[in-house]
Order: C-alpha cells, then sequence, then structure tokens
C-alpha cells in the first residue's frame, strides 16, 4: 500500500511540475542589427487568430549597441509569431511612405523576409516546454 501512495505521489508532482513549467516558459527574441541606437524597437508577439491586429503581448525596449531584446515571461503552449519596427522617432508607430512602403525597419521571427509585409505562416514558431530564444534581422 505505501508504494500505490509513493507512486501516486511522485505522479502528481511529476504532473504538477510539468504544468509549472509549462506555464513559465519564457521567448526571448533579440533584433541584432538596428541601424541606430536612437528610438526603440516595439515588439509584437501574435498568435494565428490575432495576428497583425492586438498582440497576446508586447513591449517597447531600448535599444543598446545595434542590438534589442525582449523577453515574453510566462507564455503558453502555443504556436506564436513576431513582429518588430524600430520606432526611430519614438512616436509609437510605424512611419510609411505616401506611397505604402515603410520608412522605419521591421522585422519577424524566423526573418522571411519577403516583399510586403510578415506573413504568420513564415514567421511562426512552437512553444511547448522548454524556453524559446531568437534572432530577428531587420
Amino acid at each position: 500500500m505505501k508504494l500505490i501512495v509513493s507512486l501516486l505521489a511522485a505522479t502528481m508532482l511529476f504532473i504538477s511540475n510539468s504544468i509549472m513549467a509549462q506555464e513559465n516558459v519564457t521567448i526571448t527574441a533579440t533584433v541584432v542589427n538596428v541601424t541606430s541606437n536612437v528610438g526603440k524597437v516595439g515588439f509584437a508577439l501574435y498568435n494565428k487568430e490575432n495576428f497583425m491586429k492586438t498582440p497576446v503581448l508586447g513591449a517597447k525596449v531600448e535599444v543598446i549597441d545595434g542590438k534589442s531584446v525582449v523577453t515574453f515571461k510566462n507564455v503558453k503552449p502555443g504556436v506564436y509569431a513576431i513582429t518588430c519596427y524600430h520606432d526611430k522617432n519614438s512616436n509609437d508607430k510605424m512611419d510609411f511612405a505616401e506611397n505604402g512602403m515603410p520608412l522605419e525597419d521591421y522585422g519577424a521571427s524566423n526573418n522571411n523576409m519577403s516583399f510586403g509585409p510578415p506573413d504568420f505562416d513564415n514567421a511562426k514558431f512552437t512553444v511547448s516546454d522548454k524556453d524559446v530564444s531568437l534572432d530577428i534581422k531587420f
């Protein structure tokens, strides 16, 4: 009987630790080639349903020595994508020319930057039970 109770307790502890680990996953994204230290880099974490709308998480981060690093904490398992842009003039939005071309650098997870705005399927990555680290290039 003691063996059964011990096995049940060990199983419950393992399940509890696994669930806690999944709730404490972090995503660290680094833009590695920011052209100047002026302004900040805006980061947005999306899932497929809200891509390019309201992000799951977002942050504005300083640029230091041409790099900007954000850490999103307590991310639940799932499929996500990150977009980011260099807000050089600190107006909290991405600026565009009259012809629709961006005036500020931007990027997305997986660094697949074809002509046009980022695409979720090209930028997606999976979060499971391990921390994720990404390098993004403008």
